[in-house]
């Protein structure tokens, strides 16, 4: 997606560690707009699709999972790291690990709120290594439910997420993949998609 990888390069900043940061309009100050035009693409990419609901996970990705659901009119669930008063009941849990924080989390989802009548696009605003994706396409398929595929913002293609991912069978679309980052030149290189 040209609009988001221009706003990549406009705003993005490369650090230490495979590190890019897109926090002033992806994932800490969010761009609406731009969240729109992305939520169409994903519409149009996953169109023939029976999906009736997204499901992310905390915290990321919570925004433009929303706006996505918004597109296809569907209700968004978010995979929680944390047990809270505000989830009771049964859950559905897995462990995933954290790329960007370096911690193993145990993320879960209500019981109530999934089954096997849901026909579910997963949403995230990153992929690198995938055990965030992994995690969430465990806590569908222990709820009977179906993925219909993934959609991911930025896709770092550098990395064994996504060939992970695709060896799967599952349809994922990245509308961003970074193929090449060099901190010390600034420069970033995209995959021809």
């Amino acid at each position: 997606m040209k609009l988001l990888e221009e706003r990549i390069l406009k705003d993005g900043i490369l650090a230490e560690g495979d590190v890019l940061k897109v926090d002033c309009f992806l994932n800490h100050l969010m761009d609406v707009k731009l969240f729109h035009e992305m939520g169409m693409e994903f519409k149009r990419l996953f169109a023939d699709k029976p999906i009736n609901k997204i499901l992310t996970i905390e915290a990321s990705g919570i925004g433009i999972a929303c706006v996505v659901a918004e597109c296809f009119d569907v209700p968004v669930l978010f995979a929680k790291k944390a047990q809270s008063v505000n989830l009771s009941g049964e859950v559905y849990t897995t462990k995933v690990e954290s790329f960007t924080h370096k911690r193993t989390y145990d993320v879960m989802v209500s019981k109530k709120f999934i089954g096997p009548q849901d026909h579910v696009l997963i949403v995230d605003d990153f992929l690198a290594n995938g055990c965030a994706l992994q995690g969430l396409i465990e806590l569908v398929e222990a709820a009977g439910a179906t993925v219909e595929g993934i959609g991911i913002c930025i896709e770092k293609g550098f990395q064994q997420g996504g060939k992970k991912i695709r060896d799967m069978g599952i349809q994922l679309e990245s509308l961003a993949i970074v193929d090449a980052m060099n901190p010390e030149t600034g420069e970033i290189r995209f995959r021809e998609q």
